[in-house]
């Protein structure tokens, strides 16, 4: 959520910067809204001062007249009715803050939408596919590990079944890519809840921004997570942590629940888009001065996880008006699949800045006395798990119809190849 005292302060600025990712901030009305406040609250601050000024002369005089206490209760009633005219506006402002997105680092690149994103580096896989490359479906189909027939009668469409070998290689991977962040790279583990409550997706920035694209029980109001990043957020609403709880980083797994809405096609077929889909998911909560710094970390964990599986891949910083509802800055990670013939993205590391802890309440102090501060909140995938699974297919095929299991998951595993 957006700093209304900023807003005041940088009105055109703010404004100009949401225009880059094709929002038009309604600054009439917030300002409006938020000088009717102040002007509320300054009523409220003199009427307290007069009643305050009041009891001290009663306090003086045994015996007030009675005019004196019909002006204290009058005052008092007016003070009720101010503080009531307070809340309501304070909530109206909230309301709208909540529909603003964040504002792009000043270095992000320009841009309506993805066309404009901007490739930074293309890392080659020494792994070379068969020359004739088969698409991951047809693959599948022959080893028997993708099961699109059986999720459609279960649930269906955009949903899978994985058998036998290939849910032991999704579970590898997930274990392996824990075992890395957890082990090297200093993540604390969670395990989460996969329901989670209004606040704690508002809190995110996913409410009400998403509330169309996520999955809702109405009777308990309870939300299906998209990703680990929503309950993770909420781990510390409306706390002030001390300063040895900051820095710090978690990673989980899981499921990730999602309303699809594209329409029937290439992006839809097979596992590429799906309503459920397993993910590891990298999150940080950091000190505003190293905010920047902590993000290229997570990239680079990120991308670890790509280099040791050997595949082809890509780093893509999005242009403005392709950010995340709550991001300053990210970078995409995109892997090859020369069977499909796409670049398939497989995380998402983004820098949040103040833009969540300030919707969820999250403060700390720098020092043991110091005055609370928002801190900054980081997240990315490390890895999403379909998409990973698509690109080991079509690049470690085999012209004999096997699919070689990269070698960091054999102890995982149990097993070198996936064979027809």
């Amino acid at each position: 959520m957006l700093n209304i005292e900023l807003i005041h302060s940088y009105t055109e600025k703010i404004r100009a910067s949401l225009l880059r990712r094709g929002f038009d901030m309604p600054v009439n009305e917030l300002i409006s809204l938020d000088n009717k406040r102040k002007l509320i609250q300054q009523k409220a601050d003199q009427l307290r001062a007069e009643r305050k000024k009041a009891n001290h002369q009663i306090g003086l005089n045994k015996q007030p007249s009675k005019d004196l206490l019909v002006e204290m209760k009058t005052m008092g009633q007016k003070v009720k009715q101010l503080e009531k005219e307070h809340r309501s506006i304070q909530e109206d402002i909230r309301t709208v803050l909540l529909t603003l997105p964040n504002i792009p680092r000043d270095d992000v690149p320009d841009g309506k939408d993805e066309s404009s994103n901007q490739i930074v580096r293309t890392v080659e896989s020494p792994v070379t596919a068969d020359l004739n490359p088969l698409p991951y479906w047809e693959i599948a189909k022959t080893l028997g590990i993708i099961d699109l027939t059986a999720s459609a009668k279960i649930s269906g469409s955009r949903f899978y079944v994985l058998h036998d070998k290939g849910a032991k290689l999704q579970r590898s991977l997930i274990s392996w890519m824990l075992d890395v962040h957890i082990e090297e790279h200093g993540y604390k583990e969670l395990y989460l809840p996969y329901l989670v409550n209004t606040d704690t997706v508002t809190g995110s920035g996913h409410l009400p921004k998403f509330n169309e694209t996520m999955y809702h029980d109405t009777e308990d109001d309870l939300w299906l997570i998209p990703t680990a990043e929503v309950p993770i957020t909420s781990m510390f609403r409306d706390e002030i942590l001390d300063p040895k709880q900051i820095p710090v980083q978690f990673v989980a797994h899981t499921p990730c629940f999602r309303r699809e809405k594209a329409a029937a096609g290439r992006e839809t077929r097979g596992i590429k888009r799906v309503h459920q889909f397993d993910k590891v998911e990298m999150y940080k909560f950091v000190s505003p001065n190293n905010s920047d710094e902590e993000l290229f970390k997570l990239l680079d964990n990120a991308e670890e996880i790509i280099r040791r599986l050997e595949l082809t891949y890509r780093v893509i910083e999005l242009c403005a008006g392709d950010l995340g509802f709550a991001a300053v800055k990210t970078f995409d990670l995109e892997v090859w699949s020369p069977g499909s013939q796409d670049w398939l993205e497989v995380s998402s590391c983004s820098n949040c800045d103040d833009f969540q802890s300030r919707r969820a309440n999250i403060r700390y102090r720098k020092e043991a006395k110091s005055k609370p501060i928002y801190p900054h909140s980081l997240n990315g995938s490390g890895l999403a798990i379909p998409r990973i699974l698509i690109a080991i297919l079509e690049n470690y095929q085999q012209s004999d119809g096997s699919v070689i299991v990269p070698e960091v998951l054999r102890k995982y595993t149990g097993f070198d190849t996936i064979d027809p």
